[in-house]
């Protein structure tokens, strides 16, 4: 498609992740969320971020991060379709090279930015404890934030996956011609490695005509041993496995669907 002028449409992901872990005492379920608390601290998140950016060829102008407490952790990354010389950049950028001293803080509102935050969860009533990876890539010009997905999937352990994608504005062909969208796309599981779309069931909720794209995906097979905090498998009953399991694929259930199972 040949544009007159700048491409002004903007394309946003936003991609939200489940990880499920069965925690039998409060206190295993106070280790899980220091365990993922560590894990995905900002340090990581930002490392996973910065490789998205370069994923979708896009140079990365400034970044800023927290950690919080209890738990949690933010990234933000504000970043340009096109390589910047450092000289052109604005002098309170940090190009990439964020600050470790904590008396900085910066922010950047832009229209290209990839933030990710963390919510880990628990409750002292439900073994089944919960962690939510929650990652938007918003990009103007002709990259766009599908080529990610892989990436993003395979970053975490991705039990539910919700995805929504959406275009905005609209850019003008050589002609004049209003153009509202550059890309074919008639569901975002086009953009996922099949080897990946067999791991999960999957349903679609597109509105076409809005440019709006939503697709949810659920793990298909559960491997116990891999949702066991600090528990071997083959320490517990067949019964008790089966019980647990149930109590995992519930809270999938719920999650997936948004309401509550009894």
């Amino acid at each position: 498609m040949q544009l007159y002028g700048f491409n002004n449409l903007t394309k946003t992901l936003s991609f939200n992740i489940f990880d499920i872990c069965y925690a039998r005492t409060e206190r295993e379920r106070r280790d899980y969320i220091a365990y993922i608390d560590e894990q995905y601290n900002s340090e990581r998140l930002t490392g996973i971020m910065v490789d998205i950016a370069a994923k979708i060829g896009a140079t990365v102008l400034n970044i800023s991060k927290q950690d919080y407490e209890p738990q949690g952790a933010s990234v933000n990354l504000l970043i340009a379709e096109e390589p910047i010389a450092e000289e052109a950049a604005d002098k309170s950028c940090n190009l990439g090279k964020y600050f470790r001293d904590d008396k900085y803080l910066l922010g950047h509102l832009d229209k290209s930015h990839i933030t990710v935050h963390t919510y880990p969860e628990w409750h002292p009533d439900n073994n089944v404890s919960t962690f939510r990876v929650d990652v938007e890539v918003s990009t103007c010009g002709t990259i766009t934030p599908l080529s990610t997905l892989d990436m993003l999937i395979n970053s975490f352990d991705s039990d539910i996956i919700t995805i929504d994608y959406r275009v905005r504005g609209f850019t003008r062909e050589e002609h004049g011609k209003k153009s509202f969208l550059d890309h074919k796309i008639s569901s975002i599981q086009e953009y996922i490695d099949p080897a990946i779309l067999k791991k999960y069931d999957m349903m679609d909720i597109n509105v076409y005509q809005a440019n709006i794209f939503h697709t949810k995906m659920l793990i298909k097979e559960i491997n116990l041993q891999n949702y066991l905090f600090n528990t071997d498998v083959y320490e517990l009953p067949p019964r008790v496995r089966l019980d647990i399991t149930d109590q995992i694929r519930k809270e999938m259930i719920e999650i997936f669907s948004g309401m509550n199972v009894y």
